[in-house]
Parts: structure tokens; C-alpha cells; sequence
């Protein structure tokens, strides 16, 4: 696919939220689609940027397909389905959203684990358009899937995993702004991403982890970090968690840490979110819980916590970040409200090697003025 594909992003209700994430890591950064749009009439004349972070980026949140088609003026090549249900399934009203589109001549890239290409609805509508659907977390034949193979071991660049507390709770955008800022410094990073949204925005080196089949899943993992190194020879892999280890519902996190081998864990943490996310029958863990659990089931060393800001004021997100480092005696910072050098510094902390690699920190600046 060539570079600046022009795309809209269907959100309809979740743009924000936990359940939006999707949508909200493309108008973040998106390596194969410029965004021109996200549609939610929940959130209609807001900019995204303004949504998310609390700065305008230029892309409109729109009512309907129409106004962002009439805001385009034409018909831009795809459709991309923005939201992560928990059960993964379209409603009735997502089905039509989508068929309109298809029906207009957009591709269609669906994140869920319903597989359109599947649809007879869907498969005709397209052949009758003359267009593509991606189904992004169909998994790979059974031939083709990887089993750990130890290749892991001949990786020699430190590899940091970003794991979390919960799902939805901010790793992949950690782990893109770690990966930036290193790279801004002059310190060759890659990223290795584990869910449909990475493959979504374009990773070179990914997989959606939630659809691999779970004998294959830490082989998988560490093929993308083994392609990683043999491709890239950065300086260092980073790798995008999935869920959390303690979730009752999800087991990417133990498949990313036998896989990758990471000898260091960022952890991001919601300090102010009590419940689960998506299960508020489920206590949140601590940032302490994790961590002591990430520790006795790997042989890795959590390096420093990452703070999710959401339902916290200015002077809540600096109490938090005070309380966490004095209780962990580990750095402490929040990448979207915070200079990305305490990023980077937490990471130079534990690999003071990689230093020797960098340069200024130049064109970081403007990601890090961002507030929420």
C-alpha cells in the first residue's frame, strides 16, 4: 500500500474512550493513513487532538460518513473501522456504517476478531464496489506460525517491553513516544507491536497477539523481535504489551515476556482508575501488584512506571507521580503531560550504554508540550 493513504476513522460513541483505542492511536500516529477524519456524533466539531490531548492536530471529529465525505471533498480510498469492543463483534448499526462506505467505493480495514471476508453481505458488497476488505487480525495459516524457537537468545540488543495494570490503559502509546524520542536522540529504536491497532498504523514488525493461536504466541512474539534485529540492527527493540499480566481475561502479557525476553518492563499504570476497565466486577491491581508479578514470572527488571492521566488533575498527575517513585524507588513520569527526556532518562538509567549512541533531543519538543 503507497504511503498517505487517505482514510476516515468510524468511531461512532468511543472516540476518547477506553473502547475507542483504535481510533484514538491513528490520530496519534499513523505510518500508513492520513487520517482526514474520525466520525462520532457524540463528539461532532471537536478536533481530535483537542479530545485526546488537549491540542488541536488539524482532524475534525464529524457526525456521519456523509459529513466527513462532504468535509473531504471526495472520496477517500478507505473506511477504517476505529473502535475494540471487548466481545469484538459489530452491531447492526456498525453494519450498516460500513456497507455504506464499501458501498461508496472505500476499502475497508476491520480491526475486529469478526472476520468480514467471511461475510457473505460484506464479500458480495465489495466484489459488487470493486474494493478490499482487510481483515487485520485474521491469523496467519497454521503453517506459517512460528513456535519458540530460542532464536530470542541471539538478539543482542536490550529489548524494553511497555506492560500495563489493565487493558486500553495507554502501552502502545508509551511504547510509539519511547520509541520516538530514542530515535530523536539518536539511538536507533524499533518497535515490535502485538495488536491490531500497530498493524493498523502501519508496523513493519507486528502481530496481533489476541487472534494467534496460544501454542504459537510467544514464537510469534519472538519472531517479530528476531525480523526486528536481523532487519533493523537497532540499538534497541521495543515491545508493545497487551492487557496485563494479573487480568483475568487476557494472556498476551505472559506470551510477550517468554517471547521477547525483555531485560527491562516500563509499566503504565491509571493510578485514578479503581476498576478494571472493560470488567469493573475486577479490582484494578497496583502499580506495586504488577510489578511483583511481572518480576517473579520473568527474569526481567521493571526499569520505571508510566503514568495514564486520565481522571486526574494537574496537581493529581505531580501527586502521582511523587507517591509512585517513593513508594517503587523506581523513575516515575507521565509521557503525554511531561518532557519525553524523562522518557528517555528512565530508560538511560537502566541501559547506561545506549547513551553513548545519542545526540540532542531534537524535534521532541512539540510532542512533549502536549497537554491533557
Amino acid at each position: 500500500m503507497p504511503a498517505s493513504v487517505k482514510a476516515v476513522v468510524y468511531c461512532e460513541g468511543l472516540f476518547g474512550r477506553l473502547d475507542g483505542k483504535t481510533a484514538n492511536g491513528l490520530v496519534r500516529h499513523s505510518e500508513k493513513y492520513e487520517i482526514l477524519s474520525v466520525i462520532d456524533s457524540t463528539r461532532a466539531g471537536a478536533d481530535a487532538g483537542e479530545v485526546l490531548d488537549g491540542a488541536p492536530n488539524g482532524i475534525p471529529v464529524l457526525a456521519s460518513l456523509d459529513a466527513s465525505l462532504d468535509r473531504a471533498g471526495f472520496t477517500p480510498d478507505t473506511l477504517i473501522f476505529g473502535m475494540a469492543p471487548t466481545d469484538g463483534l459489530l452491531t447492526a448499526d456498525h453494519r450498516a456504517v460500513l456497507l455504506d462506505g464499501i458501498d461508496r467505493g472505500m476499502n475497508l480495514v476491520n480491526g475486529l476478531h469478526e472476520y468480514l471476508n467471511d461475510d457473505a453481505e460484506f464479500v458480495a458488497a465489495a466484489l459488487v464496489a470493486g474494493v478490499t476488505i482487510n481483515d487485520v487480525r485474521r491469523p496467519k495459516e497454521i503453517a506459517e506460525l512460528k513456535l519458540f524457537s530460542g532464536r530470542i537468545f541471539d538478539v543482542t540488543c536490550p529489548r524494553i517491553a511497555v506492560l500495563g495494570t489493565d487493558g486500553s490503559v495507554g502501552k502502545r502509546t508509551t511504547a510509539t513516544l519511547l520509541t520516538q524520542a530514542l530515535n530523536a536522540q539518536g539511538i536507533r529504536a524499533v518497535m515490535v507491536g502485538t495488536g491490531q491497532t500497530s498493524l493498523i498504523q502501519g508496523a513493519r514488525h507486528a502481530v496481533a497477539l489476541d487472534a494467534t493461536i496460544p501454542q504459537f504466541c510467544s514464537g510469534e512474539v519472538e519472531a517479530q523481535v528476531v525480523a526486528a534485529f536481523d532487519e533493523e540492527d537497532p540499538d534497541v527493540i521495543i515491545v508493545e504489551g497487551q492487557g496485563a499480566l494479573s487480568h483475568p481475561a487476557y494472556l498476551s502479557s505472559g506470551a510477550i515476556l517468554r517471547g521477547s525476553r525483555p531485560e527491562g518492563v516500563i509499566l503504565q499504570h491509571a493510578p485514578a482508575r479503581v476498576m478494571l476497565g472493560d470488567f469493573p466486577m475486577m479490582p484494578m491491581p497496583t502499580a506495586a501488584s504488577e510489578i511483583a508479578l511481572i518480576q517473579a514470572f520473568s527474569d526481567t527488571s521493571v526499569i520505571g512506571v508510566t503514568i495514564n492521566h486520565e481522571g486526574l488533575t494537574a496537581a493529581g498527575i505531580d501527586d502521582a507521580i511523587a507517591e509512585h517513585e517513593a513508594e517503587l524507588g523506581l523513575p516515575v513520569t507521565d509521557p503525554l503531560t511531561r518532557p519525553l527526556e524523562e522518557l528517555v532518562d528512565m530508560v538511560l538509567l537502566a541501559f547506561p550504554e545506549l547513551g553513548l549512541r545519542g545526540g540532542p533531543l531534537a524535534g521532541v519538543a512539540a510532542t512533549a508540550s502536549r497537554r491533557a
